[in-house]
């Protein structure tokens, strides 16, 4: 078996006022998950459970994400996510921020490479 990529979702998410980057994190990945349902093993046979899912998230001062707040976001699969530095700081003109964040989802299956012999 061969772990293969699948498919990747991009989302982006925000925090107006509370400068909290989880949030932002978490609403850049509901963001990603909206545009595809993440049902991809059923065209395999396969149940959730066997996606392989990695998510980054990128943002200003990526040690104030709350990983595992995060990975609870997605109810099935084996959850990875990793916050890395990207994203952007937007002052504002009472002195705080807003705070950008940017999110990429890749979803694999380990599964035989087609015309594998077993």
């Amino acid at each position: 078996m061969a772990k293969k990529r699948m498919l990747m979702e991009l989302g982006m998410g925000s925090s107006l006022r509370k400068q909290d980057y989880t949030r932002a994190a978490c609403r850049a990945l509901k963001d990603a998950l909206w545009h595809n349902s993440l049902s991809i093993t059923e065209a395999f046979g396969l149940d959730r459970s066997a996606m392989i899912i990695e998510v980054d998230v990128a943002v200003q001062q990526p040690e104030q994400v709350d990983t595992d707040k995060v990975a609870a976001i997605l109810p099935y699969g084996t959850v990875s996510v990793r916050a890395v530095h990207g994203g952007l700081d937007v002052p504002k003109p009472d002195g705080g921020i807003t705070v950008i964040a940017n999110a990429a989802v890749v979803v694999y299956l380990d599964i035989e490479p087609a015309g594998a012999i077993s």
